[in-house]
C-alpha cells in the first residue's frame, strides 16, 4: 500500500497534477531575489540565443562568418553559466537545495546534459581542438537541448501561473 502511495505521488508530480509550490514556498519564491535576477536573465539569454543561432545557420548555409559563430556560442554560453548558477540559488532559496528539488528534476537532469554540452564546445573551442565540423556539431547538439530545456521551463513557469490563479 506505501509503494502504490509513493508511486501514485510520484506520478502526478510527472504529470503536473500536484502543485508547484506549497504556499511557503510561494512565498519564498515571491521574496527571494533571484525570482528577480531569473526573469531577467531568462529572456536576455535567449534573446543571445536566437542572435547565436542565427549566425550558426548563416554559417551553415553559406560557409560565411565561422569566427562570429563561434565567439557567440561562447557569449551564449556564459550567459547559460550565469543563469544556471543563479537559477541554483533561486532553486535553494524555493526549495532549500541547489538543483534536483523535485518540483523541477527533470528540468534540471537536461540542464546538465546542456550544462555538458556547452562546456564541451567551450573546450574545444578555447584549446583549438577538433575540427570546425566537430565544434559546430558540438553547437548544434548544445542547442538542440537548450531548446528542449527552455520548453519544459516554459511549461514549467505555465504550470506555475495556472496553479497561483486556482
Amino acid at each position: 500500500m506505501e509503494n502504490t502511495r509513493l508511486s501514485m505521488k510520484h506520478s502526478s508530480s510527472l504529470t503536473g497534477n500536484s502543485p508547484l509550490y506549497t504556499a511557503a514556498q510561494r512565498e519564498r519564491r515571491n521574496s527571494s531575489r533571484w525570482t528577480l535576477v531569473q526573469g531577467i536573465l531568462a529572456p536576455v539569454q535567449f534573446l543571445v540565443f536566437l542572435i547565436s543561432a542565427a549566425l550558426l545557420a548563416r554559417y551553415l548555409l553559406t560557409g560565411q562568418g565561422f569566427e562570429v559563430a563561434a565567439a557567440s556560442v561562447v557569449i551564449k554560453t556564459l550567459f547559460l553559466y550565469a543563469i544556471m548558477y543563479t537559477g541554483a540559488l533561486w532553486e535553494h532559496d524555493v526549495y532549500g537545495q541547489y538543483l534536483f528539488a523535485p518540483a523541477f528534476y527533470w528540468e534540471d537532469m537536461v540542464s546538465m546534459v546542456v550544462i555538458a554540452l556547452h562546456t564541451l564546445y567551450l573546450a574545444l573551442y578555447l584549446s583549438a581542438w577538433g575540427s570546425t565540423t566537430l565544434l559546430i556539431a558540438v553547437a548544434v547538439a548544445a542547442y538542440v537541448t537548450y531548446v528542449v530545456n527552455a520548453a519544459q521551463f516554459v511549461l514549467k513557469l505555465r504550470q506555475a501561473r495556472l496553479s497561483d490563479t486556482r
